[in-house]
């Protein structure tokens, strides 16, 4: 079978319209069980890698909460899964973002249509009208946060304090990439969840379903095997010559400290003026290789610790200019040479 170009933009469902779970049956009981214990923790911290299934997972939950409102009712106590029918009231009300009883804290829009790199203060304030309302809807109100790695300083600490005298009723789900980075305020008032990434076959299928694309896609299969257990990265990879962009920048990270303004060049070019998928190819790649590095430093009881901070602190300015380059479409060649750059001396 020939393999078919698929498309470079490939339509994604958001997480709250994603009703099928992959891989994560384990982490799935364990909110089951809690929930029907009738003592279920009020706040819950939902880690690991990026898009691996931790949004889909929470929004799973919300909609299973919100559609059984007593823990101890027959319905939850015979439930094998957090599974409910798409076609039910709730799944379509959270599915529109209008469910009453679910309030979501996640990056959105300035007055100038750009996409804030933050979640800001005053988003994470709603939670205090939104736990304090009576007149929204009776029982459960559930609150996630996708992601908690974005809120900014003024915005973690608002959370912390809702947290902190949690409401009645109250269920935080907290979407990290990174929670051991987390405020340690916050993870010590969270059950820690964490998930690991998917298998190839997981991320075939997962991806597979998203992208509405056969499960035998020869260009699927390959994108899985070099996604790392990641559902996003491997619809990253699908598009147009994301793949060959990921494995042209993971050739240039292997050779730091050392960097060939010609190829860096050659790099910013391949990302052109504003495709998106590229920019998100060649930043997954970035990411991917720096936290490698920091895992493997710091596994290393040896390890050199200040070049383990700077690379850690890179990493953040990293992600920080290519949510400025994305948000503003910015160009891509500085963004290039400007990450290159960083990290050359970070390694050094």
């Amino acid at each position: 079978m020939s393999a078919r170009k698929v498309e470079p933009e490939v339509a994604v469902p958001h997480p709250r319209e994603t009703t099928a779970l992959f891989g994560h049956h384990d982490a799935e009981i364990a909110l089951l069980n809690a929930y029907r214990s009738g003592r279920i923790p009020h706040a819950w911290l939902i880690g690991g890698a990026q898009g691996i299934g931790k949004a889909t997972l929470a929004y799973r939950m919300a909609r299973f909460v919100l559609a059984h409102r007593n823990p101890l009712g027959p319905e939850v106590q015979r439930a094998g899964t957090l599974q409910i029918d798409p076609s039910d009231p709730v799944a379509r009300l959270v599915a529109a973002g209008a469910h009453g009883g679910l309030l979501t804290l996640e990056r959105s829009l300035n007055d100038r249509g750009v996409l804030r790199t933050v979640i800001t203060v005053d988003e994470t304030r709603e939670t205090i009208s939104f736990f304090g309302s009576t007149a929204a809807v009776e029982g459960w109100r559930v609150c996630i946060v996708d992601t908690v790695d974005e809120l900014n300083p003024n915005a973690a600490n608002a959370l912390l304090k809702i947290l902190e005298e949690p409401p009645q009723q109250s269920l935080f789900l907290l979407v990290s990439h990174a929670p051991a980075r987390v405020l340690p305020t916050i993870q010590s008032r969270c059950r820690k969840l964490p998930l690991r990434p998917l298998s190839t076959d997981d991320v075939i299928r997962a991806a597979a379903a998203a992208a509405n694309i056969p499960i035998d896609e020869p260009a699927l299969s390959e994108a899985a095997e070099a996604a790392e257990g990641s559902v996003a990265r491997a619809l990253t990879l699908l598009g147009g010559d994301a793949l060959k962009l990921h494995q042209r920048t993971a050739a240039l990270l292997a050779t730091l400290p050392r960097v060939d303004p010609r190829e860096l060049h050659a790099l910013g070019d391949a990302l052109g003026g504003s495709d998106r998928v590229a920019l998100a190819a060649f930043i997954d790649s970035v990411d991917r290789w720096v936290s490698a590095r920091l895992r493997a430093d710091d596994a290393n009881a040896n390890a050199n610790l200040p070049r383990l901070a700077r690379l850690a602190e890179v990493w953040e300015k990293i992600n920080r200019a290519a949510r400025d380059t994305e948000s503003y479409n910015l160009e891509r060649k500085p963004l290039v040479f400007s990450v290159f750059g960083m990290l050359a001396e970070a390694t050094r």
